[in-house]
């Protein structure tokens, strides 16, 4: 039952020179040296590579080997050593040998009580495990065009529950009044959520409506710190990856505002990390050209980021202004379970950093290609994709041609469903309100209480194959033929 994935007295992995030197009085010392050199001899070299250097590889690592490596170093824990007498109330104990393969022997988690990201000292290889982790995370930050990072800590928390702990964490920096955060209107349920969950008021700013383009409000976020005084303001909290029309959050005029004022700021940006534009902006954002603007913390997503399960993200902040992210470290409950950071490092080790920006690159060809896709099929039945050039991830199409049946322009999310299209929104404006943490929102997905038309978001995100396009594209066809043929004669086409 013990925790530990087998083998002797701890320390790492059995071949050392010592061992290859005797192995090669048995079967020939030239074989011997030649595997060496390729194969543990070879992932030694890496491994000396990967710790002095704390960033991602060049190259990826081959999976057979990330695996070699996490199992050899689970043997640093003292689960696995032999004669252990584990008194304590946790000692890694793990009925399920499935269980325990799972997750390599490694049951202690990582962190501390008094920090997520202190050293457990029995449990050496688990630790090592969770720095690499977020060394190896904020170097793929800084690959994707976010530069300047300063402390980056990887949590087993999503998105929205990490955006609790940075809104507490900021909280107690700010004067004992502060209790609001505005939060420029994004039609995603974790803005909303994650304020109340961290004790703290919503203030919701409305945004402005450019063409087709829904987009921040300064002018509106500054009455709003001035009506509420800037001491009760615990910070803004912007949204840099959202659903066209809406365009990310001027980060940067954002930034420079806060800054200004006073006052703190939380950037949401889970799944920008996959956008150059996004972090280059977030990176001007907190350097700025005239003096640096403030950013306390940036939260991604791990799973939509970096390809890997749901239940992890990445929180950092500028070098400049450690104290939130650090705050948040301190700030989590106990210890911490490894598993969303052993996924994403597995994950890095094998991308490697030609890897990930191979991934990243890809991702905006697709972009491109599904754009054009749309366009063109937009075009061919009297519709068009909706100018929200702020917006490189998401887009949307309008739906004039079934807009004055509300149902049936719904209706096409639910059909492409139904045909294992998954990720698409249909949205039609008609004064709807819904009702989401207690405020009652007009219009709710639209980003605003009175946008003009019905539209269709689709998004191309990392990972995305130029195959998926295309069949997306073919079965948007078939149910925009089986809409239209269904509705009212007395309806415009």
């Amino acid at each position: 039952m013990r925790g530990g994935g087998g083998g002797g007295g701890g320390g790492g992995g059995a071949w050392g020179p010592g061992e290859f030197e005797l192995a090669g009085a048995l079967v020939g010392a030239g074989a011997v040296r030649q595997a060496a050199g390729s194969g543990p001899g070879g992932r030694r070299r890496r491994l000396r590579a990967l710790l002095s250097s704390r960033a991602l590889p060049r190259t990826g690592w081959p999976p057979e080997e990330v695996e070699a490596f996490v199992r050899e170093t689970a043997l640093l824990d003292h689960t696995a050593f032999v004669g252990l007498a584990g008194m304590g109330e946790r000692e890694g104990r793990v009925f399920a040998p499935a269980v325990a393969r799972r997750y390599f022997g490694l049951a202690h988690g990582m962190g501390r009580s008094g920090d997520v990201t202190a050293e457990q000292p029995k449990a050496c290889g688990s630790s090592l495990l969770a720095k690499l982790t977020n060394l190896l995370a904020r170097d793929a930050l800084r690959e994707a065009g976010l530069r300047g990072c300063g402390p980056t800590v990887v949590l087993p928390l999503a998105t929205g529950m990490s955006l609790v702990l940075a809104l507490q964490a900021l909280r107690r920096n700010r004067p004992p009044c502060a209790r609001f955060v505005l939060w420029p209107r994004v039609d995603q349920k974790t803005g909303i959520k994650c304020v109340s969950a961290a004790g703290l008021e919503l203030v919701v700013v409305p945004n402005r409506v450019d063409g087709d383009r829904v987009c921040t409000d300064l002018a509106a976020v500054e009455r709003a710190v001035d009506e509420l005084g800037a001491d009760a303001v615990v910070g803004v909290l912007s949204t840099t990856a959202c659903f066209a029309p809406r365009e990310p959050d001027d980060v940067v005029g954002l930034a420079a505002l806060c800054q200004r004022l006073g006052v703190g700021h939380v950037v949401n940006n889970a799944y920008g990390v996959q956008e150059g534009r996004t972090c280059a902006a977030i990176s001007r954002a907190w350097a700025g050209t005239s003096g640096p603007g403030r950013v306390d913390a940036v939260v991604q997503s791990t799973d939509k980021n970096f390809l890997v399960p749901v239940g992890g993200s990445v929180v950092v902040g500028p070098k400049g202004r450690p104290g939130v992210v650090e705050g948040v470290a301190r700030m989590y409950p106990g210890r911490a379970s490894l598993g969303p950071s052993l996924d994403l490092l597995m994950t890095l080790l094998e991308m490697g950093a030609v890897g990930w920006r191979n991934l990243l690159n890809e991702r905006r060809d697709n972009f491109e290609y599904l754009r054009r896709r749309l366009k063109e099929f937009a075009e061919g039945v009297g519709e068009r994709v909706l100018h929200v050039p702020g917006n490189s991830i998401s887009l949307a199409m309008t739906l004039s041609g079934v807009q004055a049946e509300p149902r049936r322009a719904t209706q096409l999310g639910s059909m492409l469903f139904r045909r294992n299209v998954t990720g698409c929104r249909a949205f039609c404006p008609t004064g709807k309100t819904v009702e989401v943490d207690g405020r009652t929102f007009i219009n709710f997905g639209s980003h605003t209480d009175a946008y003009p038309h019905a539209y269709l978001n689709v998004a191309a995100a990392v990972g995305m194959q130029l195959e998926e396009v295309d069949l997306f594209i073919r079965r948007l066809r078939e149910c925009w033929e089986e809409l239209v043929a269904k509705q009212s004669p007395q309806s415009p086409r």
